[in-house]
């Protein structure tokens, strides 16, 4: 059985006889200020949704994966050179964009909020609480609700919350940094008592200063501690 070829060759290359779908990159970028969790938009200044908030984003080049188109585009829009990025999904939904048939990948970005700056592509970057984010464009309403479910999970089995937080951090900055991505709230020595279990925390022997209460412990991640037990167990933080 002969099957027909949907290409013709040229001298320039080839030529599809089918209408190919264009791929973009958008990124949910989480910041956490000390009490709540974030989420950086940025405001439209073109057409389609011009004036509205959305992701940051674009357009995926020929000569780029679409990690490096997503990258591209999160330092274009907000300056940022380095970040932790995870892919989450990919949304292929026909009438998702009015510009034609566009499906995106999706990942989420975990940033130190005072790093973020606007970039040339962004009429404006803005940070929100993520229990007072706008109605934004596309489908990104529906790609943020996937990212917080994706965020959540994560949490349990890796230490990602940690890129939230500065190097050194007081255990109620942890605390509340839980509290705010998982939606719940811990009883303070319950919390102290499974982080301290973990072995992935070092404590620095540094204390809070200025301080009017008791001064609290600064802790930090320790990575290779973590990498290692990893190796011989499944991380899973259950509360």
């Amino acid at each position: 059985m002969a099957f027909k070829e949907d290409f013709i060759k040229t001298a320039e290359g080839y030529v599809y006889e089918y209408p190919r779908a264009a791929m973009t990159a958008d990124s949910v970028i989480f910041g956490f200020d000390g009490k709540d969790l974030q989420v950086l938009l940025v405001k439209r200044g073109i057409e389609p949704f011009k004036g509205a908030w959305a992701f940051p984003g674009g357009f995926l080049r020929m000569e780029e994966t679409i990690e490096e188109c997503a990258k591209r585009e999160l330092k274009e829009e907000t300056m940022l050179e380095q970040a932790y990025m995870e892919q989450f999904g990919v949304f292929s939904e026909v009438n998702r964009d009015p510009r034609g048939r566009i499906i995106t990948t999706a990942f989420y970005a975990l940033v130190n909020i005072a790093d973020v700056q606007g970039g040339d592509d962004a009429e404006e970057a803005k940070w929100f609480p993520i229990d007072k984010i706008p109605t934004l464009a596309f489908d990104h309403d529906r790609i943020l609700r996937v990212a917080m479910r994706k965020l959540r999970e994560d949490l349990h089995f890796r230490p990602v919350g940690f890129e939230l937080l500065p190097e050194k951090f007081t255990m109620t900055q942890l605390q509340h940094l839980y509290e705010a991505i998982l939606d719940i709230h811990f009883d303070r020595r319950n919390f102290l008592k499974k982080m301290q279990t973990t072995g992935i925390l070092d404590d620095t022997g540094e204390k809070e200063n200025g301080t009017a209460h008791r001064a609290a412990t600064y802790y930090r991640f320790n990575r290779e501690r973590y990498e290692h037990f990893k190796s011989k167990h499944n991380f899973n933080l259950e509360f």
